[in-house]
Order: C-alpha cells, then sequence, then structure tokens
C-alpha cells in the first residue's frame, strides 16, 4: 500500500517529541511492504537540526510552509495514495490539511493520527465550532498514541467512525544501554523540551526534588531551559539529539518521566522518553497516572512518584545496585511486549480490516 503521511518532522527531533514514534512506527511499517512518503513542512529551524539522513524506508518530502506549499504537497500526495494519513502537531496548517484531506476528491482510505489526543480532545471540548468537529466524521479512522479508553469514547463521541490507541513503543535497535558519559552524569536527569503545560508539572517533579536534595547532582536536558531559574545542583545541557539519547539515559543513577498536564489527566499515555530509557536500561522514576502498570510494573520495573518529595525519598532509598535491577526489568519487559514491531503487526491488522470493510461495502 502507498502510504502518504503528513507529519511535524521525521528527520528532525528539534522541538518535535514525536520524531522517535513516526521514526519507530514507519520502519517497521515499511518492513511490511508498505511504501511510505512522509511530508513535513520546513518549519522551526527543524531542517538545520537535522538528526538523522533521509531514511531508506521511507521518501522525505520537505515542503514550504506556505499556503502554497502545503497545497501542492497534498496535491502530490493525493494521487497516488492508497492511504492518506494527517498527523495532528504538524505546527503550520494544521487546520487547513485536517480539512483538505478530510474533504480531497479521492478513493484512498483516511487516517488522523493524533500524537497528542488529550490536547486535542480538550481543544475540541473548548470550542464549540472546531474545525475537526466536522473534519473527523470523515476520516475512516482516528489513531492515537496513547488515552485508552478515556480517549477512544471521546473521540467516538466527537464522530470518529473508529478510535484506537497505538501506544508508543520501542525500536531497539535505536535505543539500547550505551556507555555513560560525563558531560551527562547525575543522580537524576530528565529530558524535556519546556512547554506550557508541562512546566509547572516539572517544577513540582524535579525542581523540588532537586531542592530537596542538594547534595545530589541533577541533568536535564531539552530546549528552552537556559533561561529558568533552578537550583545550583542542576546542569541544564539544551537539545540533546537522539544519537545522544542512549547515553543519556545511561549515564545518571535513574532517569524521571513527567507526563503534560493533559496527558497526566488522561492516563493510559506513556511518552516516548518512557520507551526509550527504558529500551536505554535506565532506571525510570514517573509522575503517577492511570493506566502505568499496563506498560511496566510498579516497584519492581518502574518507580512511581507523586511529588517531588516522593521522588526525593527514591533516590535516598535507591543504591546503585537497585537501579540496576529495575532498569533490567524495565527492558525486559518493554522488549517482550512493547517494540514498534509489534505495533506496526497491529496497524496493519487494522489497516487489512479498514481495506476489507470498503471492499465489502462496494
Amino acid at each position: 500500500m502507498n502510504i502518504c503521511f503528513f507529519g511535524s518532522s521525521l528527520v528532525s527531533s528539534y522541538w518535535n517529541g514525536a520524531a522517535t514514534y513516526y521514526r519507530g512506527m514507519l520502519k517497521e511499517i515499511a518492513k511490511l511492504g508498505h511504501q511510505i512518503t512522509f511530508y513535513e513542512p520546513d518549519a522551526f529551524e527543524r531542517q538545520a537540526h537535522r538528526d538523522i539522513d533521509d531514511p531508506v524506508w521511507a521518501k522525505v518530502v520537505v515542503y514550504p510552509a506556505t499556503p502554497e506549499g502545503w497545497k501542492r504537497a497534498l496535491d502530490d500526495a493525493t494521487r497516488p495514495a492508497d492511504l492518506l494519513v494527517k498527523a495532528s502537531g504538524v505546527g503550520v496548517f494544521d487546520a487547513e490539511l485536517e480539512q483538505a484531506i478530510a474533504a480531497a476528491s479521492t478513493e484512498a482510505l483516511r487516517i488522523y493520527w493524533d500524537v497528542d489526543a488529550p490536547a486535542t480532545l480538550d481543544a475540541i471540548a473548548a470550542e464549540p465550532r472546531h474545525h475537526l468537529r466536522e473534519a473527523i466524521p470523515r476520516y475512516d479512522a482516528v489513531l492515537t498514541y496513547g488515552g485508552g479508553d478515556p480517549v477512544v469514547q471521546a473521540y467516538r463521541a466527537a464522530g470518529a467512525r473508529d478510535c484506537v490507541p497505538i501506544y508508543n513503543a520501542l525500536d531497539p535497535d535505536t535505543h539500547h544501554p550505551a556507555p555513560p558519559r560525563g558531560d551527562f552524569s547525575s543522580d537524576l536527569n530528565l529530558l524535556a523540551n519546556r512547554l506550557p503545560d508541562r512546566e509547572a508539572r516539572i517544577e513540582k517533579f524535579f525542581i523540588d526534588a532537586a531542592a530537596r536534595c542538594p547534595q545530589r547532582s541533577f541533568v536535564i536536558g531539552g530546549s528552552g531551559w537556559h533561561d529558568k531559574p533552578m537550583p545550583a545542583n542542576v546542569r541544564a545541557v539544551g537539545h540533546v539529539g537522539t544519537a545522544d539519547h542512549n547515553a543519556f539515559f545511561g549515564s545518571a543513577r535513574a532517569t524521571l518521566n513527567v507526563n503534560r498536564d493533559s496527558m497526566a489527566a488522561y492516563g493510559f499515555s506513556p511518552p516516548t522518553r518512557v520507551f526509550e530509557a527504558a529500551g536505554a536500561g535506565a532506571c525510570l522514576i514517573t509522575d503517577q497516572w492511570d493506566g502505568i502498570d499496563l506498560f511496566l510494573e510498579p516497584d519492581r520495573e518502574i518507580l512511581v512518584a507523586a511529588d517531588g518529595a516522593a521522588v526525593a525519598a527514591h533516590l535516598d532509598a535507591l543504591s546503585p545496585e537497585r537501579a540496576r535491577k529495575i532498569g533490567e526489568r524495565g527492558r525486559e519487559r518493554i522488549l517482550a511486549h512493547h517494540t514498534y514491531r509489534q505495533r506496526a503487526r497491529q496497524f496493519n491488522d487494522l489497516l487489512e480490516g479498514m481495506t476489507t470493510r470498503t471492499e465489502a461495502a462496494e
């Protein structure tokens, strides 16, 4: 099947947390025999911060971030496509693309693939005239990378014909144990861009924990933190490219995951960082949200904290040996049940079912 995919960026993780998900999913989907063309805008300096070359398993088309640019890209995609995919969060002309793909005159299947369903659903709920209220019922299915039953029910209430979570996962070829690096060395690290709906939770879980543990060292990676006031024992190392993620996660006694507000509220939304860090063998500490045990077993494969005080308490009780064992058990669980190869098979089964239903209806 010829799949034309409109997303934020496949070749750059710069201000683009979905890059790992796109790469892991689409690489494995291509292995199942599908042809992938990924359309991404030349926006947000991502092309200047590429961290991979164009992959052999997908054709990458970079279009100008202009009205003419996206229209030409969609026209180019519509003619050969058997499946048109619009991912959420492209960052420019999202509404225009979402409406245009929904209304396109084509026999191709159409999927809306939401890489931040809680935020999208909150936006729809807050705006009675939101464009997706009209567009979503015209897509053949909605896929999400998290959210569980709360997201499924919300999307069906918004008119989706079907909604299926295809969760984040691990690409073991990309994320795996690596030797530690001195510039990333710490007792606790966190990799997250500075975003409005995450900052308060990072203050609560990471910055507060650092303030409570002045004798320990903390490292925060990601864009936007250079002017954020931090305790003296916190080092901000800026954007960390995907090639350095394994070393980053392998250089701390523990790695912290902090979900954004909306993802924590809906639950069942493990971000890519959970699987990346687990793949690297890191001992994970996460903020509390419903559905954690669907992916990792608390206290055995992951540690769960209600606030910064609980994070600090975990660090006080975490010997190097215990951290190593938690990391090993977490990695074993993810490798056994949560790889992109498994997710791609789920997608393929879904696609075959959609194709069969379409053929039966003709």
